[in-house]
């Protein structure tokens, strides 16, 4: 894929070009990531082909990939070096395990505002059947990713707002792809989505947004990498996440925009540029931490549905490498000045 030269590539070159030297090469090979089709990774499309990666020192090879679980299996096995995953009961029963799993940022969170990049939504046969509210969904079928991951979180979340649990209605798990004909056929008269579906779902009148401000501020996902590959390798690791946060940076400092961005991100995701204006984005803070907070919630959340192994909260300390983050930081910031 052709690197842009435009305006934002030209001053992240001259902000970084003295980093490239701070940070040891010292892994043998490329750092494999693993990443979904989606916008939630695209600090890492943007980091890789507009060469702030290389930047500080490191060879990244982005691989695709079909869902948290997979992630987690891979990483922890040391059959991948790395990728980003989401919240939920398999991730927490893995570190109480001791799974080989070292967390070193936010991959996204929800935004604190606006249009939600994961609304909870009613088809548009259900609206004109006069499911208007939260509070008509009691007893209904209800589109839900899967049992143990942020789309249930969300989707109880939803509910909540309504005075309704997940036990309160029927659920149908389905990936957020199959909720369009989900919703067409009438299997399904709510549910949970994601973006680009939810934007898609609208433009195309299958549904509509019903609720949008449950899941502000909540985290979405986190970015790991096999443990042992950590320990033999922070120096690069540091080199990525320096990358990483400077594509952040750039995206959130108004690079969304930018059409030669939204080329990469085109590239690896399939939308189209009209698509990419219209859809709302998850956010990351300039710093790339996670809200811990927000993660004790999901686990409480996790806990009482008695999908959790274990007592208590987990200890994360064990796993979160927020030196790693630091370093990272520092040297973005050192390069940007």
């Amino acid at each position: 894929m052709k690197k842009p030269t435009s305006h934002i590539a030209a001053l992240t070159f001259s902000a970084g070009i003295m980093a490239s030297i701070a940070v040891a090469q010292a892994q043998s090979g490329p750092i494999e990531f693993l990443y979904s089709p989606f916008t939630d990774y695209a600090p890492f499309f943007v980091a890789q082909e507009m060469g702030m990666f290389e930047r500080y020192g490191v060879d990244v090879s982005l691989a695709p990939k079909t869902g948290t679980a997979e992630t987690i299996q891979l990483v922890a096995s040391g059959n991948s070096e790395g990728g980003a995953a989401t919240w939920g009961a398999g991730l927490f029963n893995s570190i109480n395990m001791g799974a080989t799993v070292t967390i070193v940022a936010t991959m996204a969170r929800m935004p604190e505002s606006g249009r939600s990049p994961s609304p909870f939504m009613v088809s548009q046969q259900a609206w004109e059947d006069g499911i208007r509210s939260v509070e008509d969904l009691r007893g209904q079928r209800v589109g839900i990713p899967g049992p143990g991951g942020f789309g249930i979180y969300s989707v109880a979340l939803a509910l909540e707002t309504g005075g309704l649990t997940v036990n309160d209605v029927e659920a149908v798990y389905l990936p957020p792809p199959a909720t369009a004909a989900a919703f067409l056929n009438g299997s399904i008269q709510a549910g949970w989505s994601i973006e680009p579906f939810a934007t898609r779902l609208e433009e195309e009148g299958l549904a509509q947004r019903l609720v949008e401000d449950h899941a502000y501020g909540v985290e979405l996902g986190f970015i790991a990498f096999n443990t042992e590959f950590v320990e033999a390798n922070e120096d690069a690791i540091v080199g990525l996440l320096a990358g990483y946060i400077e594509a952040s940076r750039l995206l959130d400092g108004g690079g969304w925009d930018d059409p030669e961005v939204q080329g990469i991100i085109g590239e690896y995701t399939g939308m189209e540029p009209d698509l990419l204006n219209n859809i709302a984005y998850t956010v990351r803070p300039a710093d790339g931490t996670i809200n811990l907070d927000s993660v004790r919630a999901q686990e409480a959340f996790f806990h009482s549905m008695g999908a959790l192994e274990y007592e208590g909260e987990i200890d994360i300390s064990q796993v979160y490498r927020t030196d790693l983050l630091e370093r990272a930081n520092a040297l973005v910031d050192s390069a940007q000045q």
